[in-house]
C-alpha cells in the first residue's frame, strides 16, 4: 500500500539539556535531510519545541533522531501530540 502524499504534522517538547547544544540548528539539518517542514525552538522551561511536517516515514525518521539529538545534549524525554498543517516549508529556527 502506498503512503499518503499528504503530510502530517507532529509537535515534540523535547527535555534534558537541550539548549545551548545546538539542538535547533542540529534539528534543522535533520528535517531538511527528511524532507521535512516546520520549526525549532527554545521554551521558557528549558526544553526545545519541535513541529515537524512530513509525510510518516520522514517524521518517524526525525523522531528517532530526537530522542538522542546532537552529541552534546542529553535527551531524558520526547512529548509528542499531533498538531495543525502549517503553511509554506522549509525549516526554520528561532
Amino acid at each position: 500500500m502506498a503512503e499518503d502524499p499528504r503530510p502530517e504534522c507532529r509537535r515534540f517538547r523535547i527535555e534534558g539539556r537541550v539548549q545551548g547544544v545546538w539542538f535547533r540548528e542540529s534539528t534543522r539539518r535533520q528535517a531538511l535531510r527528511h524532507g521535512v517542514s516546520g520549526y525549532a525552538r527554545n521554551c521558557t522551561d528549558g526544553s526545545v519545541e519541535v513541529v515537524a511536517c512530513g509525510t510518516a516515514a520522514a517524521l518517524s525518521a526525525l523522531r528517532e533522531w530526537l530522542q538522542q539529538g546532537p552529541p552534546m545534549a542529553e535527551v531524558s524525554r520526547v512529548v509528542e501530540s499531533a498538531h495543525e498543517p502549517l503553511p509554506g516549508d522549509g525549516f526554520r529556527t528561532g
